[in-house]
């Protein structure tokens, strides 16, 4: 009995430990299930306010340890790997000899399956650190705003370069998990980044912005470049 297609079905529901990655095949694998490529320059938050486009860096190898003082040293070890803000789809990160590339997804969900996006690029889903990044245009400028996140395991987020919000440990994603102190966001672009952290089994991420009376903002749109788009 070939097992191959059952491994594939397996792996990509997160069932099959990363550890059982040499048993599948060694032609190229099918894409990510729960992401495409963008379509379009920008993109509206859905109707929740998820963020739903981002750009991500292939995962970078990191110990399985998920308390506050091993991940904020990973922070340093691996610094978001990028001379300016922002990096473009395609753009490639040196690391230890090798070379990453950032990809530009949309997910179809409320929350980007990192695990998904890893398998299907051959690249390891277990004690790895993941950098991604997006920009929210706001049409005007919002006071009393709270960024409210999640993720599967531990994860670091900067809103304008500054760091709001840190989770730590082994955790399953919960919507608005951590949430930001109050913070005001720019009239136009404003640059989320963020750092996810796994050990081991699935990984992913979400994000969206609470207004003053912690309701979710829906009136934003993401792109992937900070100049402006027509």
């Amino acid at each position: 009995m070939n097992r191959a297609p059952l491994l594939i079905v397996l792996m990509l529901g997160g069932l099959l430990p990363a550890s059982h990655a040499a048993d599948a095949p060694s032609q190229p694998r099918p894409p990510a299930p729960s992401l495409k490529a963008p379509a379009n320059a920008s993109s509206q938050v859905d109707d929740r306010g998820f963020i739903r486009r981002w750009l991500v860096l292939e995962p970078i190898s990191v110990s399985n340890q998920l308390t506050a003082e091993a991940v904020d040293k990973a922070l340093v070890d691996k610094a978001y790997p990028s001379t300016s803000t922002l990096p473009l789809a395609g753009d490639l990160a040196p690391w230890a000899g090798a070379e990453l590339r950032w990809h530009a997804v949309d997910t179809i969900r409320y929350n980007v399956n990192l695990y998904h996006f890893a398998w299907a690029l051959s690249k390891p889903t277990s004690n790895v650190l993941f950098w991604a990044v997006t920009v929210v245009d706001a049409p005007q400028e919002m006071k009393n705003v709270r960024l409210a996140i999640c993720s599967n395991a531990a994860s670091a987020w900067w809103l304008n370069e500054e760091r709001l919000i840190s989770l730590y440990n082994d955790r399953q994603s919960v919507i608005d998990d951590g949430v930001s102190r109050r913070v005001t966001l720019r009239k136009g672009p404003n640059v989320i980044r963020a750092a996810i952290i796994n050990a081991g089994g699935a990984t992913d991420f979400c994000a969206r912005f609470l207004d003053s009376a912690d309701r979710p903002i829906t009136g934003l749109k993401t792109r992937l470049t900070v100049a402006a788009t027509k």
